[in-house]
Formats: C-alpha cells, structure tokens, sequence
C-alpha cells in the first residue's frame, strides 16, 4: 500500500537527519498529509519498542528484502496499531506469517519490564504522562455546521456531553468518551487528550478541524468582521487561514501567501475541503509584496505566524528526534526574519490591527522581536490589551510586555505559543501636530474666524430695520 510505502520514507529521512518530520511529509506528495503525519508520528514514537521486538523476531534476517524503516511502520500497524488499512495490499501477508513470533515477543517485553500496557514501553522521554496532558482541542467548522449540530452528532455516537468548561480543572479531568465546550471559544470542543478522530467522518467532511486552542488564538484576537481584507502573511498549511474564513463567514478577502509550493498545494486542498471561497493563495515571499500595491489597499488586518524554532510544539520531539533547545545562530537567524516580517507587515497603510504569533518559546523570537518592531514603528502602533484573565502574560522585558499572551501545557493545557496584537495608535490632533511644528502659533483662532466669515457670508443680506 502506498501509506506504508510513503511512511517509511518518511520515517528513513527524519532518522537520517534529513529534514523534520512535518519537512518530509510535505514533500512526500502522499495525498492523505494527515494520515501519513499520524501514522510517521506513532511509529517513531515506539521506535525503540519495535526495534527490540522486531531484532528478537527474527524478522529482517528471515525477509531480507525488508528494510528497517519499512518492517518498523509494518509491525507498528499490526501490534499497535489499527491494522493494516485498505487490505494491507502485499505486506499483509507476509507480515502475516510473522504475526504469532511477534506477538509472543512485544508480550514477553512486557513481562521482562513488569508492565502490562503498550505506553508503559516507551522510553521516560516519550511518555505522554510525563508532561502535563494537553487535551484533544476540536475547532467546529462554522462555514459548514454549528457546535450545537455538532455536538448532537457525538451524543448520538455515545460521547457524553459535559456542558461548557468553567476552569482548566474541568479539562484535566476529562477521560473517556467525555467532551466539554471550551470556556473561553465557543465553536472549540475538548477531548481527553488521546481521542483520535483523524478518520472520523465529521474530520474528513471537514465539518471539524483539529487544531490547538492557542493556535485558535491568533485568528479569535485579530477579529476581522465579514467584508474586511485580511493578508495571512506566512499561511501554510492553513488551519488559521480557514478560521479566518470562518469569522469573516466567506464575506470580504483573505490574501494567503507561502514561499513552499508543496504546502501551499496541500493548503488549497484544505482550504476547498473546509468551505473557505474568500481566500487568495500566492506562491509568494511576504517580505517581497508590496504595500504600495492597489490590491491590498483595504487590507486593514494581518495575521503574521511566521517560520519559528518550534520550542513550543508538544510533538517537537517526535519530529527531530534528539533535538535540545535551538542554537544561539539559529535564533538570531530566525529573530532576524521575524523582524523583518514585522517591520514589513507594519508598513501596510491601511493596517489598522495585527497579530504576531510563534509557537516558540525563546524571548529571542517573541518579546524582543516585539519590542524591536514597536521602536522602529515610532510610535505609529501599540500593543493592545487583550484576554486579561488569560493565566500566562508575556516576559515583562520591556513596559506594556505584560499585553502579550503566552501558553504551555503547564500553564494553560495548550502546546507551547506566543501572541502578540499590534494595533494603530490615534493619529496626533491638527492642533498638536501644528503645535508641534510651530510652537508659537495659536492655531485655534484663525480657524474660529474663518467659520465666522462663512457664517457671516451664508447669511442673507436684509436692509436694517427702521
């Protein structure tokens, strides 16, 4: 089957240190992204448990056609998994005649560790419970159903409904096949954290999107109304762009743009799967757009998530494998982008609100980005006060720091992120300005005789009364 095929190429290239994880996947041109993000991910979470249990079987030395990267998503299938899926093709059956020896082994590990679940194998690292556990978000796509609708289908399908959340508590404590509404995004439903519903046939109509609530942030705080233009500057692979839609419920213009072809042609997939008609996609560098340019001269909000280290990410250590806290160059390299990014967005001149999201953690990308983009605007834009009962502000580096919103698992059950919502400043008066300009003067008063002359020449001409 091809999925398998996809996967274990995927899985030779992260392993090799030939690109992340989510690189590779993109560049696959395997139509199911998800699908085969999914199933690269669990695999290489069980790396070393399939390892051990495929070297005690036997089983490369009894198939030697077989390659590692192969046998490991082929034995992940059969022992972990859901099974082989569309029949399994040829590998079934070869798999099949292994199956008995690799049972016995995966059960005898289990004995020879004292565990009895298939999580307790993996690695300290690797376990889930180890971390604070970040529930399953689920975004409910309002261009092609409602939460209540929504809502109805899972009861129906034996989901207990629990009402709408009232504290984090509320979300650790779920389990089972319980669900809560988010407390703070009304079209965000929460799952415990291992629901799977990437074939669910609400996911694949694409009636839901599963994406982290703090990604559903930048979208929810930059709040374009319907008829507005908005630029998602850096948009791939779109989960934001179609929230955006959402809100903007398909009425006005969203101008996507994206550097990768490949991300940008799974974006549109997306995009067409989730109802969006009112976006714009653009194989085109941010930086080189022009502000001058008539297209975007009612562009009055930017949604900027640019290129990040991707500190924050919860799967980081599925996709590069290893990886510890990024270099000092890489974040200058990357902060240096960002700036650049910033600046650029801020240059727009009908921008009236912007938001500047990462999923970093490093104050190198977020708050003195920020804070460098705010100096070099003069002025002309602020940070704006946002969410004031959100737990986790920004690092107060510099004053007003405090207006940016952060999030981690620890502190707000989401994957790690940084917000920041830029808005205009008021333009300066005619009589400051002027005042400014020439100290002097006392602007005030020509301006008051001037409207008495043109009162007094609107008036009508009577002869005096005798």
């Amino acid at each position: 089957m091809a999925l398998y095929a996809a996967a274990a190429a995927v899985l030779a290239g992260v392993e090799s240190r030939q690109g992340s994880l989510k690189g590779l996947v993109y560049a696959s041109r395997f139509q199911n992204v998800k699908q085969l993000y999914a199933l690269v991910c669990e695999t290489q979470r069980y790396s070393a448990v399939l390892d051990a249990v495929i070297a005690s079987a036997g089983l490369l030395r009894a198939e030697r056609k077989l390659r590692p990267p192969l046998a490991k998503v082929l034995v992940y299938e059969l022992l972990l998994g859901r099974g082989f899926r569309g029949g399994g093709g040829r590998w079934k059956p070869l798999l099949n005649r292994h199956q008995a020896r690799l049972k016995a082994e995966l059960a005898r590990l289990k004995v020879h560790r004292g565990v009895s679940r298939n999580e307790d194998l993996l690695e300290v690292r690797c376990r889930p419970g180890l971390a604070p556990q970040v529930p399953r978000f689920v975004r409910v796509n309002t261009l092609k159903t409602c939460s209540d609708n929504v809502i109805d289908y899972f009861k129906r399908q034996g989901f207990s409904y629990q009402g709408r959340a009232s504290s984090l508590e509320d979300l650790r404590a779920l389990k089972g096949k319980c669900f809560l509404l988010d407390p703070l995004l009304s079209e965000l439903l929460v799952f415990p954290a291992q629901t799977d519903l990437h074939e669910h046939p609400l996911y694949i109509a694409g009636h839901l999107i599963l994406q982290d609530k703090a990604s559903c942030l930048p979208a929810l705080l930059l709040d374009p109304p319907p008829g507005s233009h908005v630029i998602d500057a850096c948009a791939a692979p779109g989960n934001k762009t179609s929230h955006l839609a959402a809100l903007l419920k398909n009425q006005g213009k969203i101008f996507a743009f994206d550097l990768d072809a490949k991300r940008l042609a799974s974006m549109a997939t997306l995009l067409a799967q989730t109802g969006v008609s009112c976006c714009q996609l653009a194989e085109e560098d941010f930086l080189t757009v022009s502000p001058s340019d008539q297209r975007y001269r009612q562009v009055q909000y930017i949604l900027l998530d640019p290129s990040c280290s991707g500190s924050g990410m919860v799967t980081r250590q599925l996709e590069e494998p290893g990886a510890g806290a990024p270099s000092k160059e890489r974040l200058q390299a990357l902060a240096g982008f960002q700036l650049r990014a910033l600046c650029h967005a801020l240059t727009f001149p009908s921008l009236q609100r912007l938001v500047y999201s990462t999923c970093s953690l490093c104050q190198e990308e977020n708050e003195d980005v920020v804070r460098a983009a705010l100096q070099q605007s003069a002025g002309t834009f602020r940070l704006a006060p946002v969410l004031p009962s959100w737990p986790h502000r920004g690092l107060r580096t510099f004053p007003g720091a405090e207006h940016c919103l952060r999030a981690s698992p620890e502190t707000t059950l989401t994957g790690g992120f940084f917000i920041a919502v830029l808005e205009r400043a008021e333009e300066p008066s005619s009589v400051s300005q002027a005042e400014t300009s020439a100290p002097g003067l006392t602007p005030s008063a020509a301006p008051k005789r001037k409207k008495r002359r043109r009162k007094a020449a609107a008036a009508p001409s009577t002869p005096p009364r005798t």
